[in-house]
């Protein structure tokens, strides 16, 4: 089963983003963009930053 985590390789801050585009399989730009033009982005984003749990790094 697919869980919501930070991204361990594709992060420009906290790896939220990259998290979100893996989660659903977008490119991570796009991810970026979204939270870009969302009115409460940075909230949303400290929120997930603090809360989601981190993707161990792959071997």
């Amino acid at each position: 089963m697919k869980r919501l985590e930070k991204s361990s390789t594709d992060k420009a801050i906290v790896g939220v983003c990259g998290g979100i585009a893996e989660y659903f399989g977008i490119p991570s730009i796009a991810a970026r963009l979204i939270f870009m033009v969302t009115p409460a982005a940075l909230i949303i984003y400290i929120i997930l930053g603090a809360t989601l749990p981190e993707k161990p790094p792959s071997l």
